[in-house]
Order: C-alpha cells, then sequence, then structure tokens
C-alpha cells in the first residue's frame, strides 16, 4: 500500500514539534501541517523543570540553551498584600535531576522547536490547515488547504495521525472528545509590560505569583531582558463582578487593588496590546483511537497557575511519537495498542488538576502560606511544582498528607484565615479528586 508519508502529524506548537522531530529521528517519514506562519504570539511561557527531559529526548537541549532565554529556578508565590513570601526552589525537591529551566517568549520559542523539527528530517508546512480525516483499515486520509496563493485542497495519505492542532482540535471535534472544566471557568487579561523590577541574583528570572482575595491570582514573567508578561486570572464570581469592563481597564483596575502587584508596575511601561482568554480548562474523553493520538491542547489545558502548560505539549508529543512508533513497529496502530498512552494523558492531567482545583480554595492558600509550612512537605510540593507528577512514594505520601490537611481546614481551621472568610469559589472537596 503506497503512503506519502508514515505519520501526519496535525499542529506545529511544542507538542506537533516535539512528536515530530522524534519521529523523524526515529527513522519515519513525518509531515507536519501548521495553519499559522512562524513566528507567531502564543500565551504560556514558563516552563517547568520536567521539560528538561523532552528536549534531551529530541535532541533540542543545546538549542534551547544556546537561545538565552531569561533562566528559571523555581517559582515566588505572595500574597495580595505581599506580606507573605513562599519561595519555590526547584532544586531543592526530592525527585528534580536538573532544577534549572527557562522563561520563553513563545514566539521565539516554538519557533525554535518547529526549526528543530524540520533540521530533523520532518517534512514542515506552514500556512496548511488540516480541514478533516477520514479513516479506514488501511490507514490515514488526510484533507490539507494550503492557505497561501489560492490553492485547491490535497489528500495526503499516512500509515497514522498526531493530533497536535491546540485547543480547537480536529479529531477532538471530530469525534465529541472534550470534556469542560466548568469549576475552571476562569478569565484571564495579560499584556506585556516595561520597567517592572526583579529580584538580584539567580531569583531574577523566576516567576512571580501573587494571590488576590478573590482568590484570582497574577502572574509576573520574566521573558526578556526588559519585558514581563503581566497577567491576572479571576474566577468566574470575580470576573462576572467586572463583567463589561474594557479589558486593558479591567487589568489596569485589577493591578491597582492587589498592593503587591501595583507596587512592583508602579514605574511599569506597558508595551503590548491586552489580550483576553476565558473558559480554557478541559479534558478528554479518550486521548486515542484507531490510528489516531491527542497531543498537547488538542488533548487538555489546564488553567496557568502552574505553568504546566507546554510541560505537558511537550511530554505528551513524546509520548505520542514514541507510541506511535512502537505501533508502527508491531504494525498494530490500533487503539489497544494506545492504552497506555491514553492512560499517561489521563493521570498526568488528573494529578496537575487537583493543585490547580485546590489552589482555588480559601484552605488551600490557608496552609500554603502558612509562616513556617513542614519542609519535607513542603519540598514535595515543589517536586510537582516542578513538572515531576509521578514522584517516588515518599513524596506521593507527603502530596496526600497536604491535600488531607486541605481538607480538614474547611471544618477545622488550624491554619489562620488568609482571606476574608467569605467561603472558597469552587468547592474545596475537588482539591483532593
Amino acid at each position: 500500500m503506497s503512503y506519502d508519508c508514515d505519520v501526519i502529524v496535525a499542529g506545529g506548537g511544542p507538542a506537533g514539534s516535539a512528536a515530530a522531530a522524534w519521529l523523524a529521528r526515529a527513522g519515519h517519514r513525518v509531515m507536519l501541517f501548521e495553519r499559522d506562519r512562524f513566528p507567531r504570539f502564543h500565551i504560556g511561557e514558563s516552563l517547568l523543570a520536567s521539560v528538561n527531559d523532552v528536549l534531551t529526548a529530541i535532541g533540542a537541549d543545546d538549542l534551547v540553551r544556546q537561545a538565552g532565554f531569561p533562566q528559571k529556578w523555581g517559582a515566588t508565590f505572595m500574597t495580595g498584600d505581599g506580606r507573605v513570601e513562599r519561595y519555590a526552589d526547584f532544586s531543592i525537591a526530592p525527585d528534580v535531576p536538573a532544577p534549572q529551566t527557562w522563561q520563553v517568549p513563545r514566539a521565539t520559542f516554538d519557533h525554535l522547536l518547529l526549526r528543530h523539527a524540520a533540521a530533523s528530517g520532518v517534512d514542515v508546512r506552514e500556512r496548511h490547515r488540516v480541514l478533516d480525516v477520514a479513516f479506514d483499515d488501511g490507514g490515514v486520509t488526510a484533507t490539507v488547504q494550503p492557505l497561501d496563493d489560492g490553492e485547491l485542497p490535497q489528500t495526503v495519505r499516512a500509515q497514522a495521525i498526531v493530533d497536535a492542532s491546540g485547543r480547537g482540535s480536529l479529531l477532538s471535534r471530530k469525534f465529541d472528545l472534550r470534556i469542560d472544566e466548568p469549576r475552571l471557568a476562569n478569565l484571564a487579561v495579560f499584556s506585556h509590560y516595561a520597567g517592572v523590577p526583579r529580584p538580584e541574583g539567580r531569583r531574577g528570572g523566576d516567576i512571580r505569583i501573587v494571590a488576590r482575595e478573590d482568590l484570582g491570582w497574577f502572574w509576573l514573567i520574566p521573558i526578556s531582558g526588559e519585558l514581563m508578561s503581566v497577567g491576572v486570572v479571576l474566577p468566574r464570581t470575580a470576573a462576572r463582578a467586572l463583567h463589561g469592563i474594557e479589558p486593558g481597564t479591567l487589568l489596569e483596575r485589577t493591578i491597582a487593588d492587589t498592593p503587591a502587584v501595583a507596587r512592583l508596575l508602579a514605574s511599569a511601561r506597558r508595551e503590548w496590546p491586552v489580550r483576553v482568554e476565558k473558559d480554557f480548562s478541559f479534558g478528554s474523553r479518550a486521548y486515542a483511537g484507531d490510528r489516531w493520538v491527542l497531543a498537547g491542547d488538542a488533548g487538555s489545558f489546564l488553567d496557568p497557575v502552574f505553568s504546566t502548560g507546554v510541560a505537558i505539549a511537550l511530554e505528551s508529543g513524546l509520548e505520542a511519537a514514541q507510541a506511535v512508533a512502537d505501533g508502527l513497529a508491531a504494525s498494530d496502530l490500533s487503539v489497544r495498542r494506545f492504552r497506555r498512552f491514553a492512560r499517561r494523558q489521563r493521570a498526568r492531567y488528573r494529578s496537575f488538576r487537583r493543585f490547580v482545583l485546590g489552589f482555588y480554595t480559601a484552605e488551600f492558600r490557608d496552609l500554603f502560606f502558612v509562616e513556617e509550612p513542614p519542609r519535607r512537605m513542603f519540598r514535595s510540593m515543589i517536586t510537582i511544582f516542578a513538572g515531576y507528577w509521578r514522584p517516588t512514594l515518599a513524596t506521593r505520601v507527603w502530596v496526600a498528607l497536604f491535600f488531607l490537611l486541605v481538607r480538614l481546614q474547611r471544618w477545622v481551621r488550624f491554619a489562620p484565615r488568609l482571606a476574608p472568610d467569605a467561603g472558597s469559589i469552587h468547592e474545596s472537596t475537588t482539591a483532593s479528586r
């Protein structure tokens, strides 16, 4: 049977580029179709330490290391008034082999990975959109629309497809797979600023997370020597109270009523337009089927409070490539062959989801910002914050104990209340699911 390639990859973001690069370096013929022309803007600029493993696996670690991105060694969590700071240094976590990672302008980072895929032997075609995919016993036929020069749609034949086409996932829509997260129906408003002061030394490249009393939060991410990505995420209840306000005004208002952020941005200048995203958390009913797998945002996406987006994209892209390669080697690309891959995607999503849901409860924050957190427990949580969602048994026990205390805090309150006692926006019981 004749094929144009072994594997089609739909989407050239981190998930698609990682999948395509690994497959090509393993000797497979890969065609990657990306609807945009890179570089292009994308949010999600803070990486986790776990991405180092993926970059090494696809041979892109030296490229990223030499790109000059700001180094990230951890994260600083702050209360809205700036009274409490909780520094999460990846280097003290017990299960993190390489703690240093990066803050990245996504336009530059994504373009670097896409070029790396092409250099690895991938047939990369930008400004090509995959319109539809048909499956049969012998393979996959994709209908691809070139978006320049008025060309007609073309068909491409392959043995399998990796859908890494982002939140608008081609196959998720085709098979109705998306599961929205109503408890995370949040609103993000963000821009880039210059003139924001940074800590001295190694911590100067770290992300700062500032918790608001309405259970929303700010991020401040240094993405270059001059620019800071600044954004606020508001839960549905808080966003509803501010409905109808123009995005630029909304961002400035939330900065002004968050004292720690207002002080940091007192002399800053906004350098980019204000952008908005909403209702961006979702999972999937399935992550694989006969001759197809989902990777990155095509499968799931979580609220960015713990910066999991790019980490999940890269890891799932690598795992998608490895699963498809195993299937090609065994001449078996059925859904049964992809069961282990699907289980890992679901387990990773649930592991991070527990922390994200927890962060939007008062009880989680009460314990997280306590004056003297138990050292071993806190170090175990940093392991998860660094992206290592399946750590050692000892670390998992300490994390489970923390979430048990979060449950008890709702009734016993053995830690002082951090914010006014208005209750949690999300049911605190969801934090332990």
